[in-house]
């Protein structure tokens, strides 16, 4: 790659390395120039530009990133579309972290220009939490270096990065007492394991309370695998101090076996695993009466996500197990969490797709409900939208609502992720139907995508780039397709712009918010100009077809 100062005359096909906001220009570092913008900046006087050239021997870097990334994705993980040389890796559901450290560092030792940060191995994580993020470091990596990344990731029958999803499961509690034991003290551990185990999916199935002895012991672990438990705690009265002590014997009275004693972690160091009948059983440190995060914690959640929790898995937890001094440390069960940031989330972005219009300028029908390729024009974009990574499609309805609507719901499946909306304004212009998806949104929406059901060439991947465009922490909170320089739809807006869209009237949509926060808007090229055309008249839609025909 070329890097530095252009002339401007050889500056069309560059990405220009620094923003350029003046004397009516306004063009975002990480613009590919156009020939179009090179005239505007020789215009205003501009005789060299600071930019970079590919070479043959380069990838750009949203193509290094996506084809890193993807290779990277075990089970469990969503990959967002790349944008600025990053690609993220998002849990589809909660459960651990799994990380292959050693093939990470690895990547990571082949070129400075690839980039792989992944959460710490096992790391708890929720629904739609970053996991991992693939970032190329300039604008575009070696077709060498992309490749030797590929294949470390290739290199072992396991992916580098993955989420194991907790499964439910039934556990059984039993409880010793000795002379003094007070059933306040009990009670509060039944609380607490029980919180535990919601937080993972599971369930506290039967507990009981028993003598401090083995064979009183083994009589409550038979109880309890009678009633159907997959997992068995127990709790004494006095912590396990030794292999043979009343806990473990009371293990192998009741017909199983220890496994491992004690672990590398504090607190938790007291913690005595077995096995009875398949089935794991935990002897519990004293610890585990408190909701802190400790050992318990580590081995809970491998065995909610069905890793295996052998001796070799707790000896390895050494490292990263002193907690104690950690309060940073998840404690899902505990109300009186310590406040700070939370884990980073991918965005929660809907969809709108606006199809309430009286398509007048089609001269009588419903463009919506005309033919494209074999299905309605609207059919297309509510597509587009579902096989996105939209959270949800909301369609706005209103004229001829009665025949737009089946022909939607006739084309995709019945338990999809949209809702409909009824617009019945929508005579009075386009703002009426964006004031309408946006009133339809919840709280948890963190942006929108105003899609227009006209456009068929809007892809499920050019919304997903939009998606990964959106950025609040670094000014990029509306973002607009362009190609070749010229600006289209649809527009990703922000939540904070939600208060002046649900006010917005007439048939001009909220273009004009666009140029009143120039300095928050983000221009994510596309590729092909049929991407950001929409379809008003006859001649449009035949001039579609012949181009999807071609």
């Amino acid at each position: 790659m070329r890097f530095g100062e252009i002339p401007i005359n050889a500056a069309a096909g560059a990405i220009l390395a620094h923003s350029w906001r003046a004397n009516g220009v306004n063009f975002a570092k990480g613009r590919v120039l156009s020939a179009d913008d090179v005239a505007k900046l020789k215009a205003v006087g501009v005789a060299t530009v600071v930019a970079a050239k590919l070479d043959d021997e380069d990838i750009h870097e949203d193509e290094a990133a996506a084809s890193v990334a993807r290779v990277l994705a075990g089970e469990g993980i969503e990959v967002t579309a790349p944008f600025t040389g990053r690609c993220n890796h998002f849990a589809r559901e909660a459960g651990l972290a799994v990380v292959d450290r050693e093939r990470i560092d690895e990547l990571n030792e082949l070129d400075e220009s690839v980039t792989v940060a992944t959460l710490p191995p096992f790391a708890r994580v929720e629904p739609r939490q970053m996991v991992a993020t693939v970032k190329i470091i300039p604008y575009a990596a070696p077709r060498i270096a992309v490749a030797r990344a590929i294949g470390v990731a290739k290199s072992a029958n396991r992916p580098l990065v993955s989420v194991a999803p907790f499964q439910s499961m039934r556990a059984g509690l039993v409880q010793t007492r000795l002379p003094g034991t007070r059933d306040k003290v009990l009670d509060k551990a039944v609380v607490t394991t029980t919180k535990r185990l919601k937080s993972l999916g599971s369930t506290l199935n039967g507990e009981r309370r028993v003598a401090h002895d083995a064979k009183e012991i083994a009589g409550a672990l038979a109880e309890l695998k009678s009633e159907g438990c997959d997992l068995f705690l127990i709790a004494g009265a006095s912590a396990i101090v030794d292999r043979h002590d009343v806990v473990p014997s009371g293990i192998e009275v009741a017909g199983g076996k220890v496994i491992h004693f004690g672990m590398p972690v504090d607190p938790g160091n007291l913690l005595l695993t077995g096995e009875l009948d398949g089935k794991p059983v935990l002897g519990l440190p004293g610890c585990a009466k408190s909701p802190k995060y400790n050992g318990f914690d580590m081995v809970l959640e491998r065995l909610a996500a069905r890793l295996p929790v052998g001796r070799a898995e707790i000896v390895r937890m050494g490292s990263g197990g002193l907690l104690a001094e950690i309060p940073s440390r998840p404690q899902p069960r505990d109300d009186s969490e310590v406040e700070g940031e939370g884990p980073q989330q991918a965005p929660r972005v809907a969809a709108l797709v606006l199809a309430a219009g009286r398509s007048t300028r089609m001269g009588g029908p419903n463009k919506l409900l005309a033919d494209a390729e074999g299905e309605p024009l609207v059919v297309h974009a509510v597509k587009a939208a579902l096989a996105s990574q939209a959270v949800e499609v909301v369609v706005v309805l209103g004229h001829m609502e009665d025949q737009v609507r089946p022909a939607i719901e006739k084309a995709v499946p019945p338990k999809s992720r949209l809702r409909f909306v009824t617009n019945p304004d929508f005579a009075e212009g386009l703002s009426t139907s964006v004031r309408t998806g946006i009133g339809a949104l919840g709280s948890n929406i963190d942006a929108a995508i105003v899609q227009l059901g006209d456009m068929p060439g809007v892809g499920a991947p050019l919304l997903d780039r939009l998606i990964a465009a959106f950025s609040p922490v670094e000014g990029r909170t509306i973002c607009v397709p362009t190609v070749g320089g010229k600006r289209g739809n649809p527009v990703l807006w922000a939540r904070r712009f939600f208060p002046e869209m649900a006010k917005l009237s007439g048939d001009s949509g909220a273009k004009h918010l666009i140029g009143e926060h120039a300095d928050l808007v983000c221009e994510v090229e596309m590729t092909g100009e049929a991407a950001i055309t929409d379809i008003d008249t006859p001649e449009a839609l035949a001039a579609w077809r012949e181009r999807s025909t071609a």
